[in-house]
């Protein structure tokens, strides 16, 4: 079991809690079972990603959210503001209980009163909810966030900044964090106008390296031109924010994406979509 302790969890209860929070929030959580979650986030009315989360049942009516921990505060305010007269009550479980997020083994869950498959990646594992250990395991931790990254799994705060980028641009529409065919929520109409027009010209996209690669926030550069900045990393696996008709222009005219002086490869996840980036300039992840 490894703890992940830049997650935090909340919890909301009460007999709204359910219906409630689908109103506002990017993923359909109807019938959501227990061992299961949904990926989503709740946007600013602009379409932008202010939090997201992996949403699991409680074992009752409520969910438990699992959500970046520096975040969490912020997220329970903004929902409180939201919830006007609905009959939810919203809790720090983190806080209050000392219950932490954790990624476990196949087939284990740690005495956890909710687990189950990550739902953006089923290679990224099993995770769950359970009471916080006594001590961190810092090598484990390290060798989670390099298996997310290797799978091209972005997070916020690492890999996007909260408040400026849209879900497409984190790829919430090839993971399953947007159901687009559910009502209305906050941001609803720039995500769909996105969607239908296909207007999302950046994206993140993981990328192998010929050295290790330089800290987040590096500028990617194509032909002499920004295409992006580089986001999370782990030895010479990263994930990098970028423009793709610019990228695509540097491909086309053969130059090589780099950020600092460390020449980069595009990798293509199985999920990815089979129109970008060109086959000869992306390699696959088995």
């Amino acid at each position: 079991m490894t703890h992940l302790p830049d997650r935090a969890v909340l919890r909301l209860t009460g007999e709204d809690a359910r219906s409630w929070f689908a109103n506002i929030v990017t993923c359909d959580i109807a019938g959501l079972m227990p061992g299961e979650a949904r990926w989503g986030a709740l946007l600013a009315p602009q379409g932008k990603i202010l939090f997201d989360f992996l949403a699991t049942p409680d074992g009752g009516d409520g969910l438990l959210l699992d959500t970046d921990r520096d975040k969490a505060a912020d997220f329970s305010r903004r929902l409180n503001f939201y919830r006007l007269r609905a009959r939810v009550t919203i809790e720090d479980l983190s806080a209050d209980e000392g219950f932490a997020v954790h990624a476990f083994p196949p087939a284990q869950d740690g005495g956890a009163i909710a687990a189950y498959v990550d739902p953006r990646d089923p290679d990224l594992g099993r995770r769950g909810i359970a009471p916080r250990p006594g001590q961190p395991d810092d090598e484990a931790f390290a060798a989670y966030h390099a298996r997310r990254i290797a799978l091209g799994i972005p997070e916020g705060g690492k890999d996007f900044a909260w408040g400026e980028a849209f879900p497409h641009e984190v790829l919430m529409d090839m993971l399953g964090g947007v159901d687009f065919r559910k009502g209305c929520y906050v941001g609803q109409e720039v995500v769909s106008r996105m969607q239908h027009r296909g207007t999302a010209r950046t994206r993140i996209v993981p990328v192998s390296a010929s050295d290790v690669l330089p800290p987040a926030g590096t500028e990617v550069r194509i032909a002499d031109k920004v295409a992006g900045t580089l986001g999370s990393s782990s030895g010479r696996r990263g994930l990098a924010m970028l423009r793709l008709d610019r990228v695509q222009d540097g491909l086309d005219a053969g130059a090589v994406p780099t950020a600092g002086h460390v020449a980069l490869a595009l990798v293509r996840p199985r999920w990815w979509m089979a129109s970008w980036p060109a086959p000869a300039q992306a390699d696959a992840i088995p």
